[in-house]
């Protein structure tokens, strides 16, 4: 039966796309305001360059796409009605014919629950596809009988069970209250968000984010908001949320580009072993940069003596060991002292002769004397990051010197690696980005004859959103920290998918890692698991309480589901794998089938990931393989079936999912039951696991 108010809510839906399509004119039309040709002033141009900055926000901020502008309504009990939206829409005598949702008159249509309504007689849910109204579901708070946990439950369930297409959606029309209060919690200080699986945690952290820059907008603005994911395919998975919500100024990026954003001559490809990696995330090697770049403070290692026309000019060891041991003391970053040892050096050969030469003359005509340049570079020499770093991997003896009292002599051995031929040749891996950063936190810009900073200062941002912050190691939190400008942070992830090397076992670690702002701190839990139907997470659930017992497992939304599938290939040891494999891409078919079109995720270990990539070729299956990828390759997951290894599932929400070889998983993976857990919770309808091997134990209990 048809709802009697849908045409004239459908009407009224029409209006606002009307309305809004003028308003992109009008900005449009701006661009006229300002003219100014190649001859034009400074200021004409500056004016030129700011409104076209304005202009392209606005439009920015007016672009829906395909989106549902509004999505529903809610009845006030002193007979106000607003339409809620994406974005807000005023008509000609500027009233408002869609309230954006993020307006703190829109809070009671994710709040209201039948025993605080919070001044609603009805809340109306929309659904709709672009801008076709299709259906209404009404709720009424004159009768006190609504579910106090979620709301909405027509409109939650019909978005739930939609098919995926590769990228994650906004939420905002199902936006459940628990998470509400996540996303309008306070700017100030540091959120922690712990949610497992399901919960949709990285969407109350997108969501957050455009609530923030709505709420605050000066001053984040200009400022900056910063979300930092965990790779880059998670950043191509999420791209597309902030623009629906009319939020497209905040900056996604992963760890890594962040410093190469100040050095972009350095190159991050290179793979490293996790006990290298647990290494070098482990807090202690602050101290080892810290000691790596006072080892290139030193004093001579005999008098130096040059000559200076018919004089001979010396500077002694003990008077170098005193320029060293002053610049010290007077400068914390040890690039912006090599002006002053270089002016004590040259002032201390000046001294040595009994004419008291000018020591700026002695500078100018020493100045390309190859001992003197010597001297000076082995006293304090001007360094990059990259050099200062490139120089201790690529020596014992330096790593002796610098990490010895810090790590055993075998950890200290896993930072090894040849130099190279070229310090342009040389490969940089994930882990090494965070020391590279300490280590610039350290020596600071090299500065020009002018004391002008040759490298630019890191950029800090007015709010930063960090996802799977679980699987930051220390040295990669300290990163994130030197980048918020005065401590308001959302930190979000689940201690239970925590699966790198070193990475924090509790939230408490992870305030112990953060320098600034962790003690103005607040923790909030998501609950209630959106994503995963009841018996797909009763499964992960039994990981849960082995990996993580003291987490209270989420609840499961959706009670009814298919079960997952298990299937066990027999068969010799060495025949078993192709069979496994070939089991697996048959099941990855079946299941595409079962799913009618939606999106599946073939979950191998990295051991396994070229034979699977092979037999889907081999089928002629119309699939995608998921990697980290450079920041210039662009798109998001196959929409359809997409091959990924387990280290990079995390985060992810696909219809279906092929789980392949658990107990390989839990070998491979430094933290294999971890690894296992987010595998199997990655999927909205349906999971299979395909196995030669044993399951593990608690799979079988």
């Amino acid at each position: 039966m048809t709802h009697p108010e849908i045409e004239a809510e459908q009407s009224h839906i029409d209006r606002a796309h009307r309305l809004l399509e003028q308003a992109r004119d009008r900005a449009l039309k701006l661009r006229g305001m300002v003219e100014v040709s190649r001859g034009g002033t400074t200021q004409a141009r500056y004016e030129r360059d700011v409104i076209e900055g304005s202009i392209q926000n606005r439009l920015g901020q007016l672009q829906l796409g395909s989106a549902s502008l509004i999505f529903g309504r809610i009845d006030l009990d002193n007979r106000d009605q607003f339409h809620i939206g994406r974005l807000a829409v005023a008509d000609e005598e500027q009233e408002p014919v869609v309230v954006d949702w993020r307006a703190p008159i829109a809070e009671p249509f994710y709040r209201a629950t039948g025993r605080d309504p919070m001044g609603l007689v009805r809340r109306r849910h929309f659904v709709s596809r672009g801008r076709e109204l299709l259906d209404i579901e009404d709720e009424l708070f004159d009768l006190d009988q609504l579910d106090e946990g979620f709301q909405g439950h027509g409109a939650l369930l019909a978005a739930l069970d939609q098919n995926r297409d590769g990228q994650l959606r906004d939420i905002v029309a199902t936006i459940q209250g628990e998470q509400d209060q996540i996303i309008r919690d306070p700017l100030k200080g540091m959120l922690i968000v712990q949610g497992g699986p399901g919960t949709g945690k990285t969407v109350v952290a997108l969501h957050r984010a455009a609530y923030l820059l709505y709420t605050h907008r000066f001053p984040l603005e200009g400022q900056g908001v910063l979300v930092v994911g965990p790779n880059r395919l998670f950043l191509r998975y999420i791209e597309q949320v902030l623009p629906s919500l009319g939020e497209a100024g905040v900056y996604l990026t992963v760890l890594a580009d962040l410093f190469v954003d100040i050095f972009d001559d350095v190159r991050v490809t290179l793979p490293d072993e996790s006990n290298s990696a647990a290494v070098k995330g482990n807090k202690r090697m602050v101290s080892v940069v810290a000691d790596t770049i006072r080892d290139r403070e030193r004093a001579l290692r005999d008098d130096l003596v040059v000559g200076f026309g018919l004089a001979r000019l010396r500077i002694s060891v003990s008077q170098s060991r005193g320029i060293v041991r002053e610049a010290r003391r007077r400068y914390r970053r040890h690039n912006a002292g090599r002006r002053y040892v270089e002016r004590e050096f040259f002032a201390a050969l000046a001294a040595s002769h009994h004419s008291q030469p000018d020591p700026d003359n002695v500078r100018y005509r020493l100045r390309r004397d190859s001992r003197v340049l010597e001297a000076l570079e082995w006293m304090w020499p001007v360094l990059t990051p990259a050099q200062l770093l490139r120089d201790l991997f690529g020596s014992k003896a330096l790593i002796a010197s610098a990490a010895g009292e810090h790590f055993s002599e075998e950890e200290s051995l896993t930072l090894f690696r040849p130099r190279g031929e070229s310090l342009s040749d040389y490969r940089w891996s994930d882990a090494d980005v965070a020391l590279l950063d300490e280590a610039y936190s350290g020596l600071g810009p090299r500065l020009d004859r002018q004391r002008k900073a040759r490298d630019p200062e890191i950029r800090t941002f007015g709010h930063i959103v960090v996802d799977e912050t679980q699987d930051h190691t220390p040295m990669a939190l300290r990163m994130i920290s030197r980048r918020s400008l005065n401590g308001s942070m959302t930190l979000v992830g689940d201690i239970a998918q925590a699966t790198a090397p070193g990475a924090a076992a509790n939230w408490d670690e992870v305030l112990n890692y953060m320098p600034a702002g962790a003690s103005e701190h607040r923790v909030r839990e998501l609950t209630l698991s959106y994503r995963i139907p009841a018996p797909n997470l009763e499964l992960a659930n039994k990981v849960l309480a082995v990996v993580a017992p003291e987490l209270a497992p989420p609840k499961a939304v959706r009670s009814v589901g298919s079960p997952p599938r298990v299937v066990e290939v027999a068969g010799q040891p060495i025949a078993s794998v192709q069979s496994l494999v070939e089991k697996a891409v048959s099941m990855v078919l079946e299941e595409s089938e079962a799913l009618e079109g939606g999106s599946i995720a073939v979950i191998a270990p990295a051991s396994l990931i070229e034979m699977v990539d092979e037999s889907l070729r081999a089928k002629g299956v119309d699939y995608g393989r998921a990697t980290t990828a450079s920041r210039n390759v662009s798109g998001p997951l196959h929409p359809k079936i997409a091959l990924v290894p387990v280290q990079l599932v995390k985060g992810l929400e696909l219809d279906g999912t092929v789980v392949i070889e658990p107990a390989t998983i839990l070998d491979e993976e430094p933290q294999g039951l971890r690894a296992l857990f987010v595998a199997l919770t990655r999927s909205t309808k349906r999971l299979a696991i395909v196995h030669a091997r044993p399951l593990p134990q608690v799979l079988v209990d």
